[in-house]
C-alpha cells in the first residue's frame, strides 16, 4: 500500500525538531530509509514502519508515545506549509472541526493527493457532552497518529485540553477486504476560549476548580459571552425562517435546475432523477429501477441500505455508477461518478441524493464526454473545475521545483564529498598547513628551517627486478611495499616528501617545527624495515630487502609549481641524506653523526660504523641504529597483541606513537600510544608502553646509548 511522501517528511521533521538531527540520523540509519521524500510521491508503507520502528527503539519510548508525539506535531508540519487557513476553517469549534474532517480529505486532499486511500471520520454526539470519534482506515496501526492529531487542534485552534482514549478497536469486512473501525472517546478537560453567538458556549474551567470559585468563573464567562453578542449585534442565537405554503415550482424547472439529483424511497426504488442523469442513464427512467443496481458507494464506506444512509447523513457521499448499467456507446471510458449530500424528506420517507459530477479537470470532462453546459450554472464544480485547471498546472510546476530543489541538495552533497576528497588528495601530495594555506587562496613563501631529519630508501637489487619481471609485477611489488610505508607516515606523523621509482623519501620537523624529528624519523626508518619483511620480491619470492639513510641538518622547503604543485627540499641535507642511504647496507638504517647525536639518550641502541668514505663527502663517522625502546607493534601501530599485518589496517584504526617533549624523556619511558581516530592527531591515550631493547650486538661494534 502507497503512502504519499508527506507523511514521511512529516515524520522527520517531528524527529529533527523534537530530539535533533543526529538522533535522526540514527533512526534513519538504523530504519534504512532515505534522507529526503517528495511531498506529492507516493512511497510504500514499509518506509514509515520502519521508522516508527527505528524511533521507538532509539527514544527508548513506546509506539503510541511515538505516534502520539508525531500527530501533534504534524498539525504544526501543516500549519507550517500553508494548511493552517483551511483547518481553522473546517468548524468554530472541535465538533464541528471534527464533523468536517471527512469532507477535507475526500473533498479537498484526494484531489491534490489523487492515489491517496483516505481514512474516513465520523462523529457521534452523547447527551453528557462526550464526544466519540469513528475512524475507520485501511491501514493498521495509526489510531494513536489520530489522536495526536486532535490533541493538537484541540490546542492550537481552541486552546482546549482533551482527554482521549480508544473506546473500541475491531476489523470489519467491508467490500473485498477489512478495514479497521475505531471509536475514539474525546471529552474537555480545560477550555479556555468562549465563542459568539450561534454557537455553544465554551466554558472555562479545570479539574481542579471547585465550589464558589468554579460559580464565580461561570457567571463571569457568561456575561462576557453576552456581552461579546450585544456588541457584535446579535442579541440572541434563535433565528425562524419562513416559509412558503406552496412549493412555487413544478418538477420539471426543479429536475432542470438540479440535473443530476436522485430521489429513492426506502426500499431503494427510484423516484426522481434530474435531467443530465437521465441523458446518461437512460434506464434509471424505467420503472422499478433500484440504486443499488445501478450504484455502489464508495464512501463513506457503507452497505447500500437506507439504515446505514441515514446513520452516515452527517458524511459526504460518493458513489460510482455499476459499469454493466452504462450505456453502450459509453465504451472504455471511465465510470460516471457522483459527489453530493443525502437528505432525509420525512414527509415522503424518501433520500434526495444532491450531487454534481465528481470530476476535477477539464480533461477528466473531456475524457467522459462532457461538458460545462452540463453542470448547472449555479454549481461551484463549474468554477472549481476552471480554478484546479490552473492549480494542476502550478502544482506540476511545484512538483518539478521540489524535484529540482532536491536534485540540487544531492548536487551539493555531492560537491561537499568530491571537495573533501580533493582536500584530502591535495594534504596527500603537501604538508596539511600548507595544502590549507593553498586552499584559502594564500601564497606559500619558500621556508628556511635550522633543523630537519631527512630519510630515504630503496629496494635492493631493484635493477634485477625490473630486468627479470613484468612492469605490472614491478609496480604491484612497489605500491604493496608504499601502501605499508605511507600507513606507518600516520604513526610515526612525519611526511612523505615523494616517491621516484623505489626511492621513498620521508622528513620530520616541517612544515612545523618539532624537537623530536629526529626520533621519528629514525623509528619510521626502523618500522619500514619491519613492513617491507611482509613484501616478496616478484623475481625471487623471498623477502623483500631495503636500505635506510638518515641525516639531520637545515634545509629549505616551498611549493614548486602552479599546475601540479609540488613540495620540494633543497640544501645539502637532502644530498647527505642521499649518500647516507646509497652507502648504507640492507636491513640496516644508516644514520649520520648529526643524527646520532639528536637521538643519543632517547631509547635507541646505535652501533659506530666508523670512519666511512662518503661519496662527495669523504669519511664520515656513521651509525646503524640496531633498535629502538618501543616494540615491533608500537612501531608498526598495531596494538601488543595483534598478528595483523599494517596494510591490512585501515589508517584511522592505527595506533599513533605519542612522542614526549624532550623534558619529559626517561631512560625506561619514552613513548605512549594513543587511537588515531579521523585524522585526529592526539587521541585516547594509553598507558604508557615500553619497548625492549635489543642487547644482540656484534662484539667488533661499539654499543652507545
Amino acid at each position: 500500500m502507497l503512502k504519499y511522501g508527506v507523511i514521511n517528511l512529516a515524520f522527520r521533521g517531528y524527529l529533527v525538531a523534537t530530539y535533533g538531527e543526529e538522533t535522526w540520523e540514527k533512526i534513519r540509519q538504523l530504519a534504512g530509509v532515505e534522507d529526503s521524500y517528495f511531498m506529492n510521491t507516493p512511497y510504500d508503507d514499509a518506509i514509515m514502519e520502519k521508522m516508527a520502528m527505528a524511533a521507538s527503539r532509539i527514544l527508548g519510548l513506546d509506539d503510541s508515545t511515538v505516534f502520539q508525539q508525531y500527530g501533534e506535531y504534524f498539525i504544526d508540519f501543516c500549519m507550517e506549509a500553508g494548511y493552517d487557513a483551511i483547518l481553522r476553517a473546517l468548524g468554530g469549534n472541535l465538533l464541528d472541526m471534527l464533523d468536517n474532517l471527512d469532507y477535507m480529505h475526500y473533498g479537498y486532499l484526494t484531489i491534490t493527493y489523487t492515489e491517496m486511500n483516505a481514512p474516513s471520520f465520523q462523529v457521534e454526539r452523547l447527551k453528557d457532552g462526550e464526544i466519540l470519534l469513528h475512524y475507520y482506515t485501511d491501514r493498521k496501526g495509526y489510531a494513536d497518529m489520530v489522536i495526536g492529531q486532535v490533541r493538537g487542534c484541540a490546542r492550537k485552534f481552541f486552546n482546549t485540553e482533551i482527554d482521549m482514549k480508544i473506546v473500541t478497536h475491531r476489523y470489519e469486512e467491508e467490500r473485498s477486504s477489512k478495514r479497521e473501525h475505531i471509536v475514539l472517546s474525546i471529552k474537555e478537560t480545560t477550555c479556555k476560549r468562549i465563542k459568539g453567538p450561534g454557537r455553544k458556549m465554551k466554558r472555562t474551567y479545570t479539574n481542579e476548580t471547585s465550589g464558589t470559585e468554579n460559580a464565580q468563573l461561570l457567571a463571569l464567562n457568561r456575561w462576557s459571552a453576552i456581552r461579546e453578542a450585544v456588541v457584535e449585534g446579535h442579541a440572541t442565537d434563535t433565528f425562524d425562517a419562513v416559509y412558503p405554503e406552496q412549493l412555487l415550482m413544478d418538477s420539471k424547472t426543479f429536475c432542470e435546475i438540479l440535473p443530476f439529483h436522485v430521489v429513492f424511497d426506502e426500499e431503494l426504488h427510484i423516484k426522481q432523477v434530474g435531467r443530465i442523469l437521465q441523458k446518461y442513464l437512460p434506464a434509471v427512467r424505467f420503472l422499478g429501477a433500484r440504486m443499488d443496481s445501478f450504484f455502489h458507494i464508495l464512501h463513506p464506506e457503507i452497505q447500500f441500505y437506507i439504515e446505514h444512509i441515514r446513520a452516515s447523513i452527517n458524511s459526504q457521499f460518493i458513489i460510482e455508477t455499476k459499469r454493466e448499467k452504462m450505456p453502450s456507446s459509453w465504451g472504455g471510458r471511465p465510470t460516471l461518478t457522483l459527489k453530493g449530500q443525502m437528505i432525509w424528506l420525512p414527509q415522503y420517507d424518501c433520500m434526495m441524493f444532491m450531487c454534481s459530477p465528481k470530476v476535477t479537470s477539464l480533461g477528466e470532462l473531456e475524457e467522459m464526454n462532457m461538458h460545462l453546459s452540463d453542470i448547472a450554472l449555479h454549481d461551484v464544480l463549474r468554477d472549481f473545475v476552471l480554478l484546479n485547471q490552473q492549480r494542476k498546472v502550478e502544482a506540476d510546476m511545484s512538483k518539478q521545483l521540489e524535484m529540482k530543489k532536491e536534485e540540487l541538495r544531492g548536487m551539493s552533497e555531492a560537491l561537499k564529498a568530491m571537495q573533501k576528497k580533493t582536500e584530502k588528495l591535495l594534504e596527500t601530495m603537501l604538508p596539511r598547513p600548507v595544502a590549507e594555506q593553498l586552499r584559502d587562496g594564500k601564497k606559500v613563501e619558500a621556508a628556511s628551517y635550522d633543523e630537519v631529519t631527512i630519510l630515504f630508501s630503496d629496494v635492493v637489487t631493484f635493477t634485477n627486478i625490473c630486468s627479470e619481471c613484468k612492469p605490472t609485477q614491478v609496480v604491484t611489488m612497489l605500491n604493496d611495499m608504499y601502501l605499508r610505508f605511507d600507513r606507518l607516515t600516520t604513526v610515526h606523523d612525519v611526511y612523505k616528501v615523494e616517491t621516484i621509482g623505489d626511492a621513498y623519501m620521508v622528513t620530520g620537523g616541517l612544515p612545523i617545527p618539532i624537537r623530536t624529528h629526529a626520533e621519528r624519523v629514525v623509528n619510521m626508518g626502523l618500522a619500514m624495515h619491519l613492513a617491507a619483511a611482509n613484501v616478496k620480491s616478484p623475481a625471487t619470492g623471498k623477502i623483500l630487502q631495503i636500505r635506510v639513510g638518515i641525516h639531520s641538518g637545515p634545509t629549505v622547503a616551498g611549493v614548486v609549481g602552479e599546475k601540479m604543485p609540488r613540495y620540494c627540499l633543497f640544501g645539502d641535507t637532502v644530498n647527505t641524506a642521499s649518500r647516507m642511504e646509497s652507502h648504507g647496507i640492507p636491513g640496516k638504517v644508516h644514520i649520520s653523526m648529526k643524527t646520532y647525536k639528536l637521538i643519543k639518550g632517547r631509547g635507541f641502541v646505535c652501533a659506530s660504523r666508523g670512519p666511512t668514505e662518503i661519496k662527495g663527502k669523504g669519511l664520515m663517522n656513521t651509525y646503524f641504529v640496531e633498535s629502538s625502546s618501543a616494540t615491533d607493534h608500537q612501531l608498526l601501530g598495531l596494538p601488543t597483541d595483534s598478528t595483523t599485518d599494517v596494510a591490512q589496517v585501515e589508517e584511522g584504526h592505527l595506533l599513533r606513537m605519542h612522542y614526549a617533549d624532550d623534558n619529559d624523556y626517561s631512560s625506561n619511558q619514552n613513548f605512549t600510544s594513543s587511537v588515531i581516530s579521523n585524522g585526529d592527531k592526539l587521541g585516547h591515550q594509553q598507558t604508557p608502553l615500553h619497548g625492549r631493547i635489543r642487547r644482540s650486538i656484534q662484539s667488533k661494534l661499539c654499543t652507545v646509548l
